[in-house]
């Protein structure tokens, strides 16, 4: 009796062994919570062809952001007076992961756009718009506030902790920017437009924008061209703090400068 239940043990053991070898199948299927095709975009305007826009996703069970040219927010609804006449096409970005192939191992993440046509300004735009562009949005050029070697602080090495804490006056004392000469003309036809002239006389270069971000504390260009003053200590990536703008006057500055410096650019309308 014994000796049957001793081996009724060690069979048992065995099973028992055998059982804890065998692979526990997890049975919970992976599946991605939404379909790119029916992602819904929707632009509501408030008048027909007017500026007054809320930017919608509409779609349960995606998250993601908008860039809407002027700025980008993380959220499925934007409501926004837009500054920019013509076809404008928005972007949602979606941070939801979506598996392409019904596995983890193939993500990828969606994007999807939605194009408004904006035939009037209808609505006021916020007050740094006409400064830039003018009282009208007619358009607006800007030139330096100075000339070479007048003494005045119009593009100088400054205080990356502090626009206005002059380090080197390189403008006014010393070696002006080969474009000291030149001009930047910001419109709205059918675009956020940028043109900049290296000489008051010379070829524009077309085809970049501007934008402010929402705020208006940072101020962009986008395109191949630059500002004025974009040169030696003054290269920059384009993205600038603005410290000033009215319709009289514009005060740039980036913290970062290429010699371990800031560097400060003042523009005024042309005269």
């Amino acid at each position: 009796m014994k000796s049957y239940k001793l081996i009724s043990l060690i069979i048992g053991g065995f099973m028992l062994a055998f059982a804890s070898c065998e692979p526990i199948e997890d049975r919970a299927t992976l599946e991605n919570s939404f379909d790119p095709n029916d992602i819904e975009l929707e632009v509501i305007q408030s008048t027909t062809g007017g500026n007054n826009l809320s930017i919608r996703m509409n779609t349960p069970g995606v998250t993601g952001y908008w860039d809407y040219i002027i700025d980008t927010k993380k959220s499925d609804r934007v409501e926004v007076i837009f500054p920019i006449p013509g076809l404008n096409t928005f972007t949602f970005y979606v941070t939801t992961p979506y598996m392409t192939f019904g596995s983890p191992d193939s993500v990828e993440y969606i994007s999807k756009t939605i194009d408004v046509q904006i035939d009037v300004l209808d609505h006021e735009l916020p007050q740094p718009y006409y400064d830039l562009v003018g009282a009208n949005l007619e358009g607006k050029t800007w030139v330096f506030d100075g000339t070479g070697g007048d003494g005045g602080l119009w593009w100088y090495m400054s205080d990356p902790g502090n626009w206005a804490g002059l380090w080197w006056n390189a403008g006014g004392e010393c070696c002006p920017p080969s474009d000291v000469d030149g001009k930047m003309i910001f419109d709205l036809d059918a675009g956020a437009n940028y043109t900049y002239y290296a000489d008051a006389a010379g070829t524009g270069v077309t085809g970049s924008s501007w934008a402010f971000n929402s705020d208006f504390t940072k101020f962009f260009i986008k395109g191949d061209a630059n500002i004025l003053g974009s040169e030696e200590g003054g290269a920059n990536n384009r993205e600038f703090q603005l410290i000033e703008l009215t319709a009289d006057k514009m005060v740039l500055f980036i913290p970062d400068a290429p010699w371990g410096s800031g560097w400060t650019w003042i523009f005024i309308p042309q005269p």
